[in-house]
């Protein structure tokens, strides 16, 4: 098989990557184990992809994918602006890349995790 079970259901797995996937999108660095890392990388890298095309489709296929969730609150004078996940994909991460073609992330090992030594990395947007 071309992806790594992770010890889940499907539908556990599929959950598992877009709260993962999302998490990275919001805060741009995440720590996690290195199957996972390995795995998210793709799906953010399809993401930021469909960002940078940023036409309806890849807005709407990516609001399949990514979660509904607040990534930023603004002060804007006397109003407030709330920023979800998919804006700030599509306004700010996706034309940072605007010139790269691919390899948005960067996996980097830390220490094992204390209780199961499982491989801990730090997964990031470059």
């Amino acid at each position: 098989m071309g992806y790594r079970k992770l010890g889940r259901t499907s539908s556990q797995r599929k959950a598992m990557l877009r709260d993962l996937t999302t998490d990275l999108i919001i805060n741009e660095r995440i720590v996690t184990t290195e199957a996972r890392a390995k795995e998210i990388r793709s799906t953010t890298e399809k993401m930021i992809t469909l960002g940078k095309r940023g036409d309806l489709h890849a807005r709407r296929q990516a609001a399949a994918f990514v979660r509904n969730e607040v990534a930023e609150v603004k002060e804007e004078g006397e109003d407030v602006v709330v920023v979800s996940a998919l804006q700030k994909l599509f306004s700010d991460v996706a034309p940072r890349y605007s010139d790269r073609q691919g390899g948005y992330t960067r996996i980097m090992k830390t220490a094992p995790r204390r209780g199961d030594a499982a491989q801990m990395v730090i997964i990031e947007l470059v």
